[in-house]
């Protein structure tokens, strides 16, 4: 007898019941990370590594997220399909795409013009019409849109994410990797609906800094 051939879809298999047994147990969000084709997001390079739980480079020195961080965030926003999401740092557009099959609307911000135009091309390849991206300054927000109803950061803030905290409507959730130092705490604030929140400190984590600006690219 022959062993079943490692193929793409095996291999997204696998990662699929990994993640599950890791601690992503809703099922609407690992329906979203399945459905998603995470070799289209992940650079020519790397393709032979699109279906491991780890990160993997991609342009302007940045990252596409582990499949495992990118659940665990989603599934921490306890997302509604009404939802209105921001999104601070689209990078390959990844994580994006997930949350775009959960929410209603999914407003992303991203520093890096290149990143941005490379990650509205696999939007619009995947049909993805819910999204609406911005270039420009991720620390600030995007407060001519606020009040939302979610908000995920995906690069470090280096202390609590004030300005975004007050883009959240009273009973929103904020996820995001807050530290200065190269390991950071995934937290999640949970509004009480009355302007307090519920901090609750997930896991350790790796992201590259929340800086403020545009970037300047060659």
């Amino acid at each position: 007898m022959t062993d079943e051939p490692d193929t793409d879809d095996t291999r997204r298999a696998r990662l699929i019941l990994g993640l599950r047994s890791q601690g992503v147990t809703d099922p609407n969000v690992l329906g979203a990370l399945e459905q998603t084709p995470r070799d289209l997001f992940v650079p020519d390079l790397f393709q032979d590594r699109t279906w491991e739980d780890s990160a993997l480079p991609i342009a302007c020195g940045q990252t596409i997220s582990q499949p495992f961080i990118v659940g665990l965030m989603t599934q921490a926003l306890t997302l509604e399909p009404r939802s209105r999401v921001l999104e601070i740092g689209t990078g390959s557009g990844y994580q994006t795409a997930v949350l775009a099959r959960l929410a209603r609307y999914v407003y992303t911000v991203e520093r890096y013009r290149t990143l941005m135009g490379e990650a509205e091309k696999r939007f619009k390849a995947l049909d993805l019409t819910n999204i609406i991206t911005r270039f420009g300054d991720g620390a600030e927000g995007w407060r001519d849109q606020a009040p939302f109803d979610r908000i995920l950061v995906t690069a470090a803030a280096p202390g609590e994410p004030r300005e975004l905290l007050s883009q959240l409507k009273p009973s929103g959730v904020l996820v995001a990797p807050v530290g200065r130092g190269p390991v950071q705490s995934l937290m999640r604030y949970a509004g009480d609906g009355k302007g307090d929140f519920k901090v609750e400190t997930l896991c350790d984590v790796r992201f590259v800094p929340l800086l403020e600006g545009v970037a300047r690219e060659l």
